[in-house]
């Protein structure tokens, strides 16, 4: 995968729960299984991304609408592909894709532990709305975090 290759940005829909299933377990220890990914692909107001470079996928973004609220429901890049700018790619996509489908909040919540998406989500105009303790398999606390979107 080269690093400086140009970012396509895929919609999926339920055919591609495997394919989601696999990326999750290359960004994350605690993976969600395919069924899960079937669920919710299923589930109305649900906006599923794979970002490719080099032809390859190299993260995945998974959010859903419900009126005019929205929540990234998970977003990671694989290993190989982090520190380029490709997280970012990825939350520009969704929250536009969330934006067209009538978000007009985007909330998600991040480990308190994974300082780099911390950032991100700072740098992207999020803001801290609360605290979850202990919420995290590994004992760590859950940010929640909220953007203002404006009118779809």
């Amino acid at each position: 995968m080269t690093r400086d290759a140009p970012v396509a940005i895929h919609d999926l829909g339920p055919a591609a729960a495997g394919l989601l299933a696999e990326l999750h377990a290359l960004c994350f220890d605690r993976p969600w299984a395919e069924s899960d990914f079937t669920a919710l692909l299923a589930s109305p107001g649900t906006v599923a991304l794979v970002a490719e470079r080099s032809g390859e996928p190299a993260g995945l973004a998974v959010g859903r609408v419900v009126l005019d609220e929205a929540e990234v429901l998970t977003i990671g890049v694989v290993p190989a592909a982090r520190r380029h700018g490709l997280g970012r790619v990825l939350m520009a996509a969704l929250t536009a894709r969330l934006h067209a489908a009538g978000a007009r909040q985007l909330h998600l919540e991040v480990s308190e532990i994974n300082r780099p998406a911390s950032a991100l989500y700072h740098d992207l105009g999020f803001v801290v709305t609360g605290r979850r303790r202990g919420y995290y398999a590994d004992g760590s606390t859950a940010i929640t975090m909220m953007r203002l979107l404006g009118p779809a």
